[in-house]
């Protein structure tokens, strides 16, 4: 199973003093010495970590291919265009979010993610789709006649999360918050079948399948056990474990648990 490290929190660190330390390029050389495959990065509408500077060059001295996760925002998509990633994954984007919440809704967008798609074919570079993990998702990313679907793991982590953690964030319901364990373990039971079917639909259908969001240490072998994904994209757990034990320990630490 491959790893895509995504270093948009080692930029969130700068930008929080709005200095020029620490440069995400540095980080680059550091992930593939410690067994990465991949760097994936977002640029956001509004900038608020990665930049366009930092884009550009983290593709163009970058020695891993490049995953640039991006909206389907017009004007973004004319940047993406004249960078030219070995990918592009196209999200949902909402400027009220802390993080991305949810699969893309390709029914809704189809006919623009249509467009999107032909335009980065003809530019020679992979597309991907962040999806909710079901039939319905994998069906349409399949007639949009890209290579990948990333499915979308944030159900499955934020349940992990309540039962094992102790975790109460603000994006769950004071109804989820109060559910029985048992329920809670039924949920995360449903959430995990959820993510393997939808995975084995995919590669039965040709897609290559990925899975992202609030993968850490504890809960990142669930998903490894689905043999039918190929390409984890993990972020915050691995910069934030990256505080205490470095970066290049941090990921070799993932790198053994997948």
């Amino acid at each position: 199973m491959l790893l895509g490290v995504n270093i948009d929190h080692i930029a969130v660190l700068r930008e929080a003093r709005k200095i020029n330390d620490p440069n995400p390029l540095d980080a680059v050389s550091i992930c593939k010495l410690s067994g990465a495959d991949q760097i994936t990065i977002h640029l956001r509408e509004d900038r608020r970590h990665i930049n366009d500077d930092d884009a550009k060059n983290i593709i163009q001295y970058s020695q891993l291919p490049i995953n640039l996760e991006c909206s389907i925002n017009t004007s973004i998509i004319d940047i993406v265009l004249q960078l030219q990633p070995h990918r592009v994954t196209l999200v949902p984007e909402n400027r009220e979010e802390v993080t991305t919440e949810g699969g893309l809704d390709i029914e809704k967008y189809f006919k623009q993610i249509k467009k999107i798609v032909k335009k980065l074919h003809q530019k020679n570079i992979e597309v991907s789709l962040f999806i909710d993990p079901t039939k319905k998702m994998v069906e349409l990313s399949k007639k949009l006649e890209v290579e990948y679907i990333e499915l979308h793991t944030g159900s499955f982590a934020n349940i992990y999360a309540m039962l094992y953690s102790g975790l109460e964030k603000t994006t769950h319901s004071i109804k989820e918050l109060e559910l029985p364990r048992d329920v809670l373990k039924n949920k995360l039971i449903d959430a995990i079948k959820d993510i393997k079917t939808s995975a084995q639909y995919g590669v039965k259908l040709g897609l290559k399948v990925a899975a992202g969001h609030g993968l850490n240490y504890q809960n990142v072998t669930y998903i490894t056990s689905i043999k039918d994904i190929e390409e984890l994209n993990i972020g915050q757990s691995i910069v934030a474990r990256s505080v205490f034990v470095g970066l290049s320990n941090a990921i070799k630490e993932m790198r053994d648990l997948i």
